[in-house]
């Protein structure tokens, strides 16, 4: 995770072996990109917040992945607005595994309508599923919501969608993700240092 810190820190990242880099905000991404765009062949772009209706066309032609669909509605627009020339639009279902009022994402119950939806659409590849669970400092509390994840992730695949993504955990939990099966770990804080607001 790239995010608040500048494009010089993504290069230095590149040169040291880092490929993929995640931005929470999308003008923030964009311009990372733009400044980048000598690297832009080699470096994979993910979206991981949240994602308001006005910026899908701008995300739809520079993003990689986008780690936050929780609605059929963005995924439509994503599908429609991704250009031809490129490949299709990796997403992820942000799924609300913790049920918090405060957190994005579906409903586990509604993922698996969801997931069949999306899949069906033409310029977006569904790789899988993400979450972003309430802080737990025990590494058994930390390791419940991650496993529910991948129990879902386990029956979507059991009817058939091929899914190979879960995104989950960051700096302060990856060791429990990574246990239950994550493939993506959103690591920022212990690649860049803390943010600075």
């Amino acid at each position: 995770m790239s995010k608040l810190h500048p494009a010089e820190a993504v290069r230095q990242a590149h040169a040291a072996g880092l490929c993929a880099f995640g931005e929470n905000y999308v003008q923030e991404g964009l311009d990372k990109i733009a400044v980048l765009a000598d690297l832009r062949p080699v470096l994979a772009w993910h979206l991981i917040g949240p994602l308001q209706s006005n910026k899908t066309r701008a995300v739809a032609e520079a993003f990689d992945w986008v780690h936050s669909i929780d609605r059929l509605k963005t995924a439509q627009r994503l599908s429609e607005q991704r250009p031809d020339h490129m490949p299709p639009l990796n997403v992820c279902l942000q799924v609300n595994i913790s049920g918090e009022d405060s957190k994005s994402g579906a409903a586990p119950a509604e993922v698996p309508a969801l997931a069949r939806a999306v899949a069906a659409l033409p310029r977006l590849r569904l790789r899988g599923l993400m979450s972003i669970p309430e802080p737990e400092r025990d590494l058994e509390a930390q390791r419940r919501p991650h496993r529910a994840l991948r129990e879902l992730f386990d029956q979507l695949n059991a009817e058939g969608l091929g899914l190979d993504t879960l995104s989950m955990g960051m700096s302060a939990d990856l060791e429990a993700a990574i246990l239950e099966g994550a493939t993506l770990v959103r690591i920022g804080t212990a690649i860049f240092g803390a943010r600075t607001p």
